[in-house]
């Protein structure tokens, strides 16, 4: 059966970080496919015996992007394998990128007016509303403070995931560089004892073996950990009751080193038995980072 992924979202947020690591990865790939030649894409690919193909679709596209949550929702009625994932990034990060690539906003000559250029914000601005409608009904990445590899490592987890009700992700992230915009349920673990003020554990990760049996220590902890899992287990079956794909339970500390991470790790394995289960931590190299 073809296998399709549809990578969307806001300019500059890392589409084509993605879309390459699709192609190292085995798929056939377009970028800038505009939206009313997708079925025939994919219909032609099917003629082909193709059995992976990825797409690329933005606001550079010609077409009409109000049809294509549309379209998607035929192709998935159609019995396509289709996964779609709606990258993102807050303004700030965009603005940056966009300084250090010299590279101008898609939408600037489209919202020219009187010969005069719109700002990079109004460009923003008038991309995310045109993109709204697609970004709520799709698994969203915040690139914010991703680096090249970790989205790398993140997008090439989420396509090898078999498909399932709910893809459900437990993530880590560090409170001092904002909440990801990519969290269904956020739980906060500042009040935990921190092994950020032991001189031993400072260097270390909340995936090392020294800071779990410290942590473990603690019955606040583990009281920590039972709750939330128990509000998962509890309100998961809703999730997989409703339409959605995706559930990502964000789990944040101060500085995302140590206890978020322990938790995150703990809620793993407390859910291995669900497939897929996906585990991101947002402010760690990945584990295994692709090259």
């Amino acid at each position: 059966m073809l296998k399709v992924v549809l990578i969307t979202g806001i300019s500059g947020s890392g589409k084509s970080v993605a879309l390459r690591l699709l192609e190292d990865t085995g798929y056939t790939c377009v970028d800038n496919l505009p939206v009313p030649f997708l079925q025939e894409f994919i219909t032609r690919s099917v003629e082909t015996q193709l059995d992976r193909v990825a797409i690329a679709i933005d606001v550079r596209a010609p077409g009409d992007l109000n049809s294509l949550p549309g379209i998607l929702t035929q192709l998935r009625n159609s019995g396509v394998a289709l996964r779609v994932i709606f990258l993102d990034a807050n303004d700030h990060t965009l603005k940056q990128r966009y300084s250090e690539s010299r590279r101008r906003h898609p939408l600037t000559d489209r919202l020219r007016q009187d010969n005069q250029a719109p700002s990079l914000q109004a460009c923003i601005d008038a991309e995310r509303q045109m993109m709204a409608a697609l970004r709520e009904q799709e698994h969203v990445i915040d690139t914010s403070d991703l680096a090249p590899g970790q989205l790398r490592a993140w997008v090439r987890d989420l396509v090898q995931a078999d498909r399932a009700p709910v893809v459900l992700t437990f993530e880590s992230f560090a409170y001092k560089r904002g909440v990801p915009g990519d969290a269904d349920l956020v739980f906060d673990v500042r009040c935990l004892p921190n092994p950020h003020y032991d001189a031993e554990l400072r260097h270390l990760t909340g995936r090392d073996e020294p800071v779990a049996q410290w942590l473990d220590r603690f019955g606040s902890v583990q009281n920590m950990v039972d709750d939330i899992a128990s509000f998962v287990e509890r309100w998961l079956p809703l999730y997989m009751q409703d339409t959605r794909n995706y559930l990502t339970v964000a789990i944040g500390c101060t500085g995302g080193q140590h206890r978020s991470v322990y938790v995150v790790e703990q809620l793993a394995r407390r859910f291995s038995h669900h497939s897929p289960l996906l585990v991101r931590h947002r402010n760690q190299p990945p584990i295994n980072p692709v090259p």
